[in-house]
């Protein structure tokens, strides 16, 4: 029996890497689905979320869509598409920049604060009912891990 879990104990190190890479893309589709579960009560995709948390934290400056997508927590998303949903929507407004037309000016309206201040809390909530089985300690030592993976990524 031990021998069988030496064998195994060596397996599990040698795919390490691997299986390491695994629980992070399963954590990170529960975290996705849970939080797009959630939003969908507000008629918005996470990505829409985003967008609009982008906006909100620069304190109403405008924003151009580089600026948007660099900020996106994925860089596969369609900026144009989702700025494009959310003007039609209300929660933002689009217009050309009177410096450089070439340039467009996002920003986010009323309309769009009040819906986040209305998801902040229960947004929290989900949060830490996610994060629940973690001590402070494990999500400070996580962040730490995360972005180290992400600074050799680079």
């Amino acid at each position: 029996m031990k021998e069988l879990n030496e064998k195994d104990n060596n397996e599990v190190k040698k795919n390490l890497p691997k299986e390491t890479i695994k629980n992070l893309l399963l954590t990170g589709n529960l975290v996705y689905e849970k939080s797009a579960e959630h939003l969908k009560q507000y008629a918005l995709s996470v990505e829409q979320y985003n967008v609009l948390t982008v906006l909100e934290n620069l304190k109403g400056e405008p924003a151009n869509l580089a600026t948007i997508q660099n900020s996106m927590t994925s860089k596969m998303s369609n900026t144009t598409r989702l700025v494009e949903k959310l003007r039609l929507k209300g929660l933002l407004t689009r217009e050309q920049s009177q410096e450089n037309r070439r340039k467009v000016e996002i920003l986010i309206t009323e309309k769009g604060i009040l819906l986040l201040k209305e998801i902040e809390k229960a947004q929290f909530r989900k949060e830490k009912e996610i994060m629940k089985n973690l001590t402070k300690r494990d999500m400070v030592t996580l962040n730490k891990l995360l972005n180290k993976i992400r600074e050799n990524s680079l």
